[in-house]
């Protein structure tokens, strides 16, 4: 097994200049999908060392906020700037290696299952290096295999690194997805639902790793839940959306169980 490095792999760069902007900032983001207007006009700001929870109904615009955020999905209109770069402005290779800066952890945990923990945790690194040395963890260089090695131990997965991703538990393999996440040595998480497919102690679990990740490693994290006892349980911050828009934006102390209800209240209407 490689040796862990000394150091996070995420600690931020002492003499990077991107290190002055917030990770994220989201103005006017608005998205149709024909009639349906998934967004209306969204602004949102996520900080270092936060997690921030997005809640709301199905339908209501938060998973395709996640995906505009970093231009998996375009916008109709809007801007989107990661670490102080306006993604509407680039294109091809300027906007894959801009998007290296976030990593997404998605609700269909995608791992290679036949492939073990360690090498799909080493896969986080593919953007960052010749594509002729990613097909297996063997291929990587050092200070990578050493990363991954890190990462697995950070989320607590270091003694399953050599087990076959397929057959990890839905817990474990979420620790491991997010492991990759942390070896790509992004600034920001953006998590899809991703304690949707896991039993109420995983899922508890995942968010208070989460939460660590971004407390004690300075990560920004933005988590899409569907579970409002999560997040007021973990998160800094509560974005709940309600049909395309912020309904509120408040620390989980100052959310009331009505404004909870509220996200909720439409799909009840006649």
């Amino acid at each position: 097994m490689p040796t862990a490095p000394a150091h996070s792999p995420s600690a931020p760069d002492p003499s990077g200049a991107p290190s002055a902007h917030p990770p994220l900032v989201l103005e006017g983001i608005r998205k149709s999908f024909g009639a349906n207007q998934a967004l209306r006009s969204v602004d949102l700001k996520l900080a270092r060392g936060e997690l921030l929870a997005v809640l709301g109904a199905n339908g209501c615009g938060k998973s395709t906020l996640l995906r505009c955020a970093i231009r998996l999905i375009d916008p109709d209109s809007g801007s989107s700037r990661l670490l102080g770069r306006d993604l509407a402005s680039l294109n091809g290779k300027d906007l894959r290696h801009a998007r290296r800066e976030a990593a997404v952890v998605f609700q269909q945990i995608a791992l290679v299952k036949n492939a073990t923990a360690f090498d799909n945790v080493c896969f986080g690194a593919l953007g960052r290096m010749p594509l002729v040395r990613s097909f297996t963890s063997r291929s990587f260089p050092v200070e990578v295999r050493e990363r991954a090695a890190f990462a697995l131990q950070r989320v607590g997965m270091l003694d399953k690194a050599w087990q076959l991703a397929g057959t990890l538990s839905g817990g474990q393999a979420q620790r491991v997805a997010i492991a990759r996440a942390y070896c790509q040595q992004a600034s920001v998480i953006l998590a899809d639902e991703p304690v949707s497919a896991l039993d109420p102690r995983a899922a508890e679990e995942v968010l208070a790793l989460l939460a660590d990740l971004a407390h004690n490693d300075g990560l920004a994290v933005l988590a899409v839940l569907h579970q409002p006892d999560l997040a007021l349980g973990h998160a800094d911050r509560v974005v709940g959306m309600r049909l395309g828009e912020v309904a509120f934006d408040r620390v989980p102390g100052d959310v009331s169980g009505e404004q909870l209800s509220d996200l909720y209240a439409h799909l009840h209407e006649a």
